[in-house]
């Protein structure tokens, strides 16, 4: 397995390599994709989440649904790293005749399900999880959510599902960064303290740091020995919206907001210091 400095390396190429599509694209959304690059990299690159290109179509493998499409940039930039399709790929990223869009579907390889509109996610997930509790499989469902995305009402139609349903299998991790597209999230509905609604609602919770790859390698491990309970597991993973670039960091206008040429350099050069 790798170490914390080797896989903050991957998480800080995961950045540039994001930032130079959405530059090359002049499109996407980079806020979200900060925000959420440890969480990709300890899950894709720490061994203990059973993924890779080799068994993506094994029937025993994890399933990863990334429900907040949107962050896609950081996204796709692991899973050509990790060999899913060719990194050439990116280059094409948001142009015509790439299969690689703005919105993350199921025809990429190493993608589980189409999203984009959101509050879908935990709802498939929740299903693909009772799955296999019914036919005794011992794979587990990860969904990606946004902060944001936890104002839908189908989530929580999602989240009494599992709690009612007993889904130990199912691993809701929460890109809490509260930051929406417009304002802070908790304009919107007030959903902070975030860990305590799902806490309330039947779920085990675990809160982190989101942005710290040692914290969230150790929520992933706790996921794998969440068996020995009932509940549903949720990780609030407290992370910094556009993190890594200080003119970006909690600023919602880097929810899609696109970087200039001198925007993108001194945003290259903060990622390369």
């Amino acid at each position: 397995m790798l170490n914390s400095s080797q896989l903050n390396e991957i998480a800080r190429r995961i950045r540039i390599t994001s930032l130079e599509m959405q530059h090359l694209a002049h499109k996407g959304h980079l806020g979200g994709s900060f925000s959420i690059t440890e969480i990709l990299t300890a899950i894709y690159y720490s061994n203990i989440v059973n993924i890779t290109p080799e068994n993506f179509n094994d029937a025993e493998r994890d399933r990863i649904i990334f429900s907040k499409g949107h962050a896609c940039l950081s996204l796709y930039a692991v899973l050509a790293e990790k060999g899913f399709f060719p990194r050439a790929e990116l280059e094409r990223y948001g142009q015509n005749g790439t299969f690689l869009g703005g919105h993350p579907d199921h025809l990429i390889p190493g993608v589980e399900v189409s999203s984009g509109s959101l509050g879908h996610g935990l709802g498939i997930g929740s299903g693909i999880a009772l799955a296999a509790k019914l036919n005794n499989k011992k794979y587990l469902t990860y969904v990606i959510l946004g902060d944001g995305e936890c104002n839908e009402g189908s989530i929580w139609e999602a989240v009494i599902f599992a709690t009612a349903q007993n889904l130990h299998n199912l691993i809701a991790i929460v890109d809490n960064n509260r930051v929406a597209a417009t304002s802070k999230t908790q304009k919107f509905i007030g959903l902070q303290p975030l860990e305590n609604k799902w806490k309330t609602f039947g779920w085990d919770t675990l809160s982190i740091n989101g942005n710290n790859i040692s914290e969230v390698i150790n929520a992933l491990k706790k996921s794998r020995s969440n068996s020995i309970s009932k509940k549903p597991l949720a990780i609030i993973a407290n992370t910094i919206k556009g993190k890594g670039v200080p003119f970006m960091e909690d600023n919602p206008k880097w929810h899609h907001g696109v970087a200039n040429d001198a925007e993108y350099e001194l945003a290259l050069k903060e990622l390369n210091k």
